[in-house]
């Protein structure tokens, strides 16, 4: 794996990460029972971003890790999930 492609992959995880750690916890204006005029019900009050991007980084971290190890290592190939051999080198 190249450099750009870890860089790639921890981006992708990061930003996959972030999408699925916004939501949780999160305080609307509807919640808090003062709504601006003008303004959506469910328009974040409390959202807590820097916590969230710290979170988000940690997690996409191990995730990151976890994976770049299986694809450096060849934990699992191309030909262990061929199951029509289709990809066979020079077939």
């Amino acid at each position: 794996m190249s450099i750009t492609s870890a860089l790639v992959l921890y981006a992708v995880l990061w930003f996959l990460t972030f999408l699925v750690v916004i939501p949780i916890r999160l305080r609307t204006q509807g919640d808090m029972g003062e709504v601006v005029p003008g303004t959506h019900a469910s328009s974040p009050e409390i959202h807590n971003l820097r916590t969230k991007a710290w979170i988000t980084t940690g997690v996409s971290f191990v995730l990151w890790a976890i994976i770049a190890s299986v694809i450096v290592f060849g934990i699992v190939t191309v030909e262990d999930i061929d199951m029509f051999n289709r990809y066979r080198p020079g077939g």
